[in-house]
């Protein structure tokens, strides 16, 4: 116990890192902030504090291009295809593109043209997926990476396998040393056995005396090949509920369609067919009470039928023939109904007349009822020939959709189909809990049932007064009762075949709404399906993507009661008129069936004899693109003469009345009563409405309303918004610049229009939530116009950033609203998303190709630079211009004159800032003079600062007089406004931008990706390409956002969490962009920020974790490796002042000399390494600081830091970038602290190890050397035993440092297992990948303690990642196990209160959306397969059997790191002198190694390495203690009755050189001998699964090569081994059958007598054999048999105390015994290897003592006692 207490991890020998830290937050902790902070010696600057960063820009101009060597060369810098401009054509779902031709278009539709029909324009950044964000590593990658892994062979396997071979039973070799056959003495059953027995394969070179240099050099050659390139795609994906970073590039918009249901007419059958009957479908949402699909019209007649019609038939367009349609349902619910209406020619006679023949008439009775038949047939022919273009109601039915979609079965209604169609955003909030939904909503889903056909029977005739939608309604919801009155009415019995089914993914013959064709088309002459237009119950908030203009015209009711006249039969005629003459009637109105496609009229169908008939008609319009004042709908009323009579006309108009379709530049849609006039309309009436009585004219009704008519217009073009529409008038004019303009009642004029300008940007906030999101890409454009080009009013520049930018703010705000329960995990609006990442676009700057490339882009185009160097590595390579000279702002013949022309053009459009001219080029402030941005200042004077400039911009009139004379059009550059414009903004403006913050960033990045590829200026050096003014609004930008990340976190976590994200995003796509070393400058202003604010903070943890996350983000750019500067030497500090550290190590344990302060500061969170590889420093700091013993909310913390090291080293691991060696060799330059980092957690990482103070054997053991406590005596150099103490220390001083409090090293929070395991895969990566020399001139400079904290460290790992085996997958869920150990984490984060606001977000809105639309959830695990495979307890064979291989694969290259490391340290102290300690530390890992459960391939190796070991170092064994030889010997043996053959032949090939090793030292191997010997005795005791069988073989192996070495045929050698190896196998066999013979007590004790006899080599063993014999002889009651044993035992011991110490009172060895037992002579210790017991350590128990001997007389007393008493009883 006291060596566990002395563990060196124990002292804080080299630990002024976290102590240093831990005094700081202390004294944080404390208050005292102004305290004076020791800044830590060995660092330069404490943890807590982030080191100003080197200029990335300078450091890369230093460094000429071909610095490096081939394939470093790419880490250097960014590629020089980083950047690209992507043309992306927009997908047109149809084969012509619909768009209206090029006529007279009016500002508005020219827009909507452009923006339907213009490709989608990308800033790509080309190696974006490579990024952690977009390419995350999960477990289905994972699993894709461990495909064609190798299965690893396992001793615990095999055995499972085996059992044990049929052979060890009733094999003759066995039994043939049956005790009876032979005498045991000559051992010739033993000889006999082994003589017949096969020999493993010889290991070819083992026998060859090589240089240990060649051997080292081939067994690293050798444990080179077949290793996994990738050690952690091995391991489990990182944990994706911390994956902060994870992104997803938004979906293209596209147009919405909700559920589709694919319906197909198949039949339509009567009792009778006497005339042609007409079909209309159409869905119905009973509980909405709304008509939710536009009207299908089909036709099923036969052409005997058809041929009825001909007299009013043209030829039928084939888009007219239809008689399938594919209806679009976004919100389903069972109260949805397929209506459907049949219609007939007109005829005399009401309905009921009508139907009466078709419900009386069957068609069984047709011979009966012929005449009548043939009658009916006249009739209808002749009432086809007169009255064949108008229709009277007919009958109707309806299918209740949700019975159909049950009552089908749904075996796939969970695997959603929505999520491979790819719905708009909006289907998922169909299932949000704001929405009206009934229980049923959920359960009811439109999109995976089972096709049914269904024949309907029974049609309800339609009645005259009862033919509106209310009445509809009423009978739908009556159908759904039990005892439904419609029941009980006599049906039209009929016959109609439908097909219902969910609609296929790609249609082919399909028509849009518009009638065009959707691809696939193959074959224009195919009968067509139709897409029927869906009017959603609910809202959809959607944004339209393609040119639609519909109009949809619905007659309601008309009331003629009051008319005079014949008015009985009417019909309405409805025509679309673009003027007033007859002729202008426009053939816009779509066809029904069978008819042409469009016509110039249509008419409502008639009700007999009703002068106030109910109309259900539905007349659908293509409105022209450009609609005129003098556009309008035409109503005339005609009365129809069913019955011809003489002077009498078909149909007589009885009224007339329309509607004009613009208002005040508005389409006019919505419900009209109207009045109708009898007579003929007078010229010029289309300028006014009905609603004026003009003189002279006669009304209806005295022109009160009497038609009730409603228009809904579906239309992309007129938003029927009046916020919208005003808006998008008012800048249309601006842009046509058309004044004076009327505008409703008031006549705008050019002084007037600003004004109104400013009022209806103001007002945008007022307009409704659909149209302004169906709108949201004409809106956002429309005000980026106005920002980035302000219009010219009467030649004044009207300035209207600021009302632009709020308007912004405003719309983005409510389009967020609108569609929250869409968003991503992050919080974005994936509308939004998508806006900026395809629509965006800047105004008046289309993208020019480059020469050579084709004037349309198919393809994406690259507009990026042609391969080479960015020319920022060639600037300033001339000696004329200095690059920190800061008057020179362009270098001389650079092609940047771009900067000076922007800062030059300021004086027109930007004149309201800067007022003086000290940005101007050369001026004082001039853009290379720029300071890094208040750093450390309070931000708030920052802003203030900014915001002076604009004051006069803000306060003054907002018409900016010119500078110079105008020009005509204003540019100016959008980032550089929306960063202006934010930082001054007024508090509610700025809080709703605050809220949506990702979007406007996200705006201002692609603005400034787009000036930078669209102006050519990527060549421009980063420092050159943005003007120091908007660097500095960026700065005071960042800032003020950082700040209010700061403050919010403790009121509002949610917003703080998505501010913190978005703001790191931000500043990760600006380093693409800009001057990097500026952004470094701002992450680290803003570490300084949050580290003030940490001082006074109630909750630490809280902002710890956002920074870590801010972090996290930063870390995961694509070019990570490159901006940490991985090239790059590092400088070692400047100050020459020795530091602890180094003092510490200039008695470094193995360098002769002063260690390289380079190579030291590599392997420390030290200054140079945080200032070059700032990233790389900023994300080991966080780790250092969370795992600080002291630290708060550590659990939780711990488990961030690790998870984002984890989740990088995966990531480079996947990367194709990083593939070659010596590239990783340098990214894992990156991570070398975290060996320090890791071995200074040790006492804290959980202990895999099993049993207790295991892990604390080697750190103990060098311990134990500082405590001088060793037998090293005098065998140690004093100067050795110095740095041994840790150093040139102060007399003194040395006690404190051994005699440190214990506690204090186990204080803190201990890491969870899952932490620990994942803190030591990240250490296994970097030994695997970092470069061994590197490795090697590190170990050669630590301190012993360090060093044996290192060896500490790869124990563990050895522990943590031990095989389980295959049993063990079988037996416990690895996902319970994962949970146990988070459960700890988990709860710490409830009691402490930092659960994540963004893990909180993700959670509910998983509840809103449990399923939606897959394609923009960016990482919900509810969704994912992984998910499903992890959750799931009853995992497949095959799942488990993966799991077995990959952990086995694991296990081994996990060993195989740890082996190569030990070669590393053995190298490093093969010329220290104080390599014993240290070697025996090694040598102890190894045999741990050996020990645990390893695979076949990696104890090749380490079997390799340990015989290596040994003939480098023989005195390890051979001339220290015991303890080393013991278990060496014992896992060899082990390993020689392995059941895997490799396994075998290495085990015996080392034995077989340490039994050579042992005898070359002193030409006998007698503690070799004696080892083994005991080895097996515990093994054949202890082990279960034991096979004698293989161990016989490895013995037989042993004996074969002691035969075959030539080396040694001379020597007695090969005799000693033969004779070692007989005795072996006799004691094996033995031993074998004392486990058979248990139940046979004389047998049994015969066998323990024989194998004491074999132990007669061994005192120990044979001592205690003897002591065994009397146990059992005492057990059976023979009591003189337990004496004699005693006596032996006795006689053993003081032959042996003889041989060591020549006492006269002590008898003279066993002679003195031999008058109780003639047999005790045995005893005498003549073997001629047996010559010096104390130096072998022979007889070193505790009863090879003069106290033992006492004892073993005793209880042989106590024996013949027992006898005695036993005979004197009678």
């Amino acid at each position: 116990m006291a060596a566990a207490e002395r563990r060196a991890f124990a002292h804080k020998i080299n630990r002024t890192v976290a102590a240093e830290v831990r005094k700081q937050v202390s004294r944080e902790r404390s208050g005292s902030p102004h305290s004076s902070r020791r800044s830590s010696s060995s660092l330069g600057v404490p943890l807590t504090e982030v080191i100003e960063p080197l200029d990335f820009e300078d450091v890369l101009l230093s460094r000429p291009p071909d610095a490096e060597p081939g394939p470093l060369r790419d880490l250097a810098e960014f590629p020089a295809d980083d950047l690209e401009l992507l043309l992306q054509p927009r997908e047109c779902r149809t084969t012509e593109p619909g768009i209206p031709e090029d006529g007279k278009l009016d500002a508005q539709v020219r827009a909507a043209v452009e923006m339907y029909t213009e490709d989608w324009i990308i800033a790509h950044r080309r190696y974006q997926h490579l990024s952690a964000a977009y390419s995350p590593i999960t477990t289905e990658t994972q699993r894709e990476r461990q495909k064609g892994l190798t299965r690893q062979v396992f001793e615990q396997d095999a055995s499972g396998d085996e059992r044990s071979g049929p052979e060890d039973s009733d094999d003759p070799r066995h039994s043939s040393g049956s005790p009876d056959d032979t005498p045991r003495s000559s051992g010739a059953s033993s000889i006999f056995d082994l003589r017949n027995l096969a020999a493993d394969s010889l290991l070819p070179s083992l026998l060859e005396r090589t240089a240990p240099e060649d051997v080292d050099r081939r067994n690293e050659a050798s444990r080179r090949q077949n290793r996994p390139r990738a050690l952690l795609a091995l391991y489990p994906a990182p944990d994706e509920d911390e994956a902060v970073e994870r992104c997803s590039r938004p979906e293209p918009p596209r147009e919405h369609f909700g559920q589709r249901i694919l319906v197909k007419c198949l039949s339509l059958k009567f009792e009778i067919e006497i005339e042609p009957i007409f079909g209309i479908l159409a869905l119905y949402d009973v509980r909405e009470k709304k008509k939710i699909s536009e009207n299908f019209y089909f036709d099923l007649n036969s052409d005997s039928m058809k041929g009825l019609l001909r007299a009013h038939g043209t030829h039928p367009a084939i888009s007219t023939l239809a008689r399938s349609a594919i209806f679009s349902v976004t919100y389903p619910s069972p109260d949805i109904f397929l209506v459907i209406k049949l219609e007939k020619v007109l005829q005399q006679g009401d309905i009921s007349e009508c139907c009466e023949p078709y419900m009386v008439m069957k068609e069984v009775d047709a011979a009966k009822n012929k005449e009548k038949l043939e009658k009916l047939r006249l009739a209808a022919e002749q009432f086809c020939t007169r009255l064949g273009r108008y229709r009277m109601p007919f009958a109707w039915t309806a299918v209740h959709l949700a019975n159909i979609v049950s009552s089908a079965g749904q075996p796939d209604r969970d695997s959603d189909s929505e999520g491979e169609r790819r719905p708009a955003w909006t289907d998922r909030r169909r299932r949000g809990p704001q929405d009206r939904t009934s229980s049923g909503d959920d359960t009811c889903s439109f999109s995976g049932f089972r096709p049914a056909t269904l024949t309907v029977t029974n049609f309800f005739k339609q009645e005259a007064e009862r033919l509106s939608d209310e009445d509809l309604f009423k009978f739908l919801a009556d159908m759904r009762r039990p005892s439904s009155l419609l029941r009980r009415l006599r049906p039209v019995t009929a016959q109609l075949k439908i097909d219902i089914s969910p609609a296929p993914e790609n249609p082919h013959f399909c028509l849009s709404p518009e009638l065009l064709h959707v691809k696939p088309y193959p074959d224009p002459r195919g009968r067509p399906t139709k897409e029927i237009l869906e009017f959603p119950a609910r809202e959809v908030y959607a944004p339209h993507t393609s040119y639609r203009n519909l109009l949809y015209v619905y007659p309601h009711c008309l009331n003629f009661s009051s008319r005079q006249g014949s008015v009985r039969n009417l019909t309405v005629r409805v025509q679309y008129m673009a003027g007033e003459d007859p002729s202008q009637a426009l053939p816009v109105i779509f066809g029904k069936s069978s008819c042409s496609e469009f016509t110039r009229e249509a008419f409502t169908p008639v009700v007999y004899h009703s002068k106030s008939p109910e109309f259900y008609e539905e007349f659908k319009l293509r409105l022209p693109a450009c609609v005129t004042e003098n556009h309008h709908l035409l109503f005339t009323f005609y009365h129809v003469s069913c019955q011809p009579r003489p002077g009498t006309a078909l149909e007589t108009p009885v009224g007339f009345t329309w509607i004009p379709l613009l208002q005040h530049g508005r389409l006019r849609t919505g419900p009209f009563c109207l009045p109708v006039s009898v007579d003929q309309l007078p010229p010029s009436y289309s300028v006014l409405t009905p609603d004026v009585a003009l003189p002279g004219m006669r009304w209806v009704d005295g022109h009160k309303g009497v038609f009730s008519v409603e228009l809904t217009a579906v239309s992309s073009v007129h938003p029927q918004d009046p916020h919208l529409d005003k808006f998008f008038t008012l800048v249309h004019v601006l842009e046509e610049g058309a004044f004076p303009f009327r505008l409703k009642d008031t006549v705008l004029s050019e002084s007037t229009v600003e004004q109104e300008l400013r009022a209806s940007l103001a007002a945008l906030r007022l307009a409704s939530p659909e149209p302004l999101v169906a709108f949201s890409h004409h809106v956002l454009d429309k005000l980026v116009r106005l920002v980035v080009r302000p219009p010219i009013i009467g030649g004044q520049i009207v300035n209207l950033g600021r009302g632009a930018f709020e308007a912004m703010a405003h719309v983005v705000s409510l389009v967020h609203r609108s569609l929250e329960a869409a968003q991503d995990a992050r919080g974005h609006c994936p509308l939004l998303a998508a806006y900026v990442q395809y629509a965006f676009r800047l105004p008046g700057t289309e993208p020019s190709l480059p020469s050579g490339a084709p004037p349309v882009a198919v393809q994406p185009a690259t507009l990026a630079r042609g391969p080479g160097r960015p020319a920022s590595l060639y600037l300033a390579r001339s000696k004329s211009i200095s690059s920190s000279n800061p008057d020179l702002a362009v270098a001389p013949g650079s092609v940047d004159d771009e900067v000076s022309r922007i800062l030059a053009s300021k004086g027109i459009d930007r004149s309201h800032s800067w007022v003086n001219s000290a940005y101007a080029p050369g001026g004082s402030k001039a853009v290379l003079r720029r300071a890094p941005p208040y750093c450390g200042a309070d931000p708030r004077q920052a802003i203030d600062r900014s915001s002076s400039r604009t004051s006069s911009y803000l306060e003054g009139s907002s018409l900016a007089p010119p500078a110079t004379q105008p020009r005509p059009t204003v540019q100016k550059l959008l980032h550089e406004e929306l960063a202006l414009q934010w930082v001054v903004s007024g508090s509610t403006v700025r809080e709703a931008v605050l809220q949506h913050a990702w979007f406007f960033f996200q705006l201002m990045v692609k603005s400034m990706a787009l000036h930078l590829l669209l102006g050519q200026r990527l060549d421009t050096p980063r420092k050159l390409r943005f003007p120091g003014r908007f660097l500095d609004d960026i700065a005071a930008l960042v800032g003020s956002v950082g700040l209010e990340v700061i403050t919010r976190v403790y009121k509002d976590a949610e917003l703080a969490e998505r501010l913190n994200a978005s703001l790191a995003f931000f500043l990760s796509d600006l380093l693409s962009l800009v001057d990097r070393g500026f952004i470094f400058s701002l992450v680290r202003a803003h570490y300084k920020q949050v580290a003030t604010r940490l001082q006074s903070a109630p909750n630490p943890a809280l902002l710890l974790t956002l920074r870590m996350d801010f972090t996290r983000i930063l870390c995961s750019h694509e070019h990570y490796v490159t901006l940490n500067l991985p090239c790059c030497p590092l400088s070692p500090p400047a100050s020459p002042s020795p530091s602890v550290s180094s003092t510490t190590s200039q008695s470094s344990t193995f360098s002769s000399q002063a260690p390289d302060p380079k190579v030291t500061s590599m392997f420390e969170l030290s200054g140079p390494f945080r200032q070059q590889h700032f990233l790389a420093g900023l994300l080991l700091t966080e780790l250092a600081l969370a795992l600080e013993p002291e630290a708060e909310g550590a659990s939780l913390l711990h488990k961030k830091a690790i998870s984002a090291v984890h989740s990088l080293l995966c990531g480079h691991d996947a990367d194709p970038r990083y593939a070659e060696a010596a590239v990783k060799a340098r990214v894992a330059e990156l991570y070398l602290p975290l060996l320090s980092l890791s071995r200074d957690t040790l006492p804290r990482l959980h202990d895999f190890a099993e049993g207790p103070g295991q892990r604390s054997r080697l750190a103990s053991m060098l311990d134990s050397d500082t405590e001088g406590e060793g037998d090293i005596g005098g065998t140690i150099n004093p100067s050795v035993a110095m740095a041994i103490a840790g150093g040139p220390l102060a007399p003194g001083s040395r006690a404190s440092i051994s005699q440190g409090p214990v506690a204090a090293s186990r204080s803190g929070c201990p890491l969870s297992a899952e932490s620990s395991r994942t803190l030591l895969v990240c250490v296994l990566w970097v030994l695997k990948n970092a470069e061994p020399a590197l490795l090697q001139r590190w170990a050669a400079d630590l301190a012993l303690p360090q060093l044996g904290r290192l060896l500490d460290l790869l124990y563990l790992c050895l522990a943590a990642f031990e095989y389980k085996g295959k049993k063990a997958f079988e037996r416990i869920n690895s996902l319970t196990f994962k949970k146990s150990l988070d459960m700890k984490a988990r709860l710490e984060e409830a009691i402490l209160g930092t659960i994540g606001a963004r893990q909180e977000m993700v959670r509910r809105s998983r509840e809103r959306s449990p399923f939606g639309n897959q394609e923009n959830v960016r990482w919900r695990k509810s969704v994912t397969h992984w998910r499903q495979t992890s959750d799931r307890v009853d995992k497949t064979k095959d799942e488990m059997e993966h799991e077995a291989l990959v952990d086995g694969n694991l296990a081994t290259e996990a060993s195989l790191v740890v082996l190569d490391t030990l070669e590393i340290i053995v190298q490093t102290v093969m010329l220290s002198e104080a390599r014993e300690s240290i070697l025996g530390a090694v040598l102890k890992v190894v045999l741990y190694s050996l020990g645990s459960a390893q695979s076949a391939l990696f104890l090749q190796h380490g079997l390799a390495t340990q015989r290596a070991l040994v003939s480098k170092f023989p005195e390890l064994l051979f001339e220290e203690d015991t303890e080393l030889c013991a278990d060496l010997c014992l896992r060899l043996l082990r390993h020689c009755g392995s059941r895997v053959s490799t396994i075998r032949t290495h085990a015996s090939a080392s034995l077989y050189l340490l039994m050579r090793q042992n005898f070359e030292i002193g030409n006998n191997f007698a503690r070799v001998k004696m080892q083994v010997t005991m080895s097996l005795s515990s093994l054949v005791g202890t082990t279960q699964s034991f096979s004698e069988e293989h161990l016989r073989r490895s013995l037989k192996t042993i004996l074969t090569y002691a035969e075959e070495d030539v080396g040694l045929r001379d020597s007695t050698f090969a005799e000693q081994v033969q004779d070692l190896m007989f005795n072996l196998h006799m004691i094996l066999t033995d031993t074998v059958k004392m486990k058979e013979h248990q139940e046979d007590p004389e047998m049994l004790i015969d066998l323990m007598y024989r194998i004491a006899r074999g132990y007669q080599g061994s005192p120990d063993l044979r001592l205690t054999w003897l002591q065994n014999m009397a146990g059992k002889h005492a057990e059976l009651g023979n009591h003189a048999e337990a004496a004699q044993c005693m006596v032996h035992a006795a006689a053993l011991v003081a032959e042996y105390l003889a041989l060591l110490e020549d006492s006269r009172y002590l008898p003279v060895g066993c002679v003195s015994f031999q008058n109780i037992s003639s047999n005790v002579l045995e005893e005498s210790a003549i073997s001629d290897d047996i010559l010096s017991p104390d130096e072998e350590g022979f007889c070193s128990g505790k009863h090879f003592t003069e106290l033992g001997l006492v004892g073993l007389l005793e209880q042989a007393a106590a024996y013949f006692t027992m006898l005695v008493c036993l005979n004197q009883d009678p």
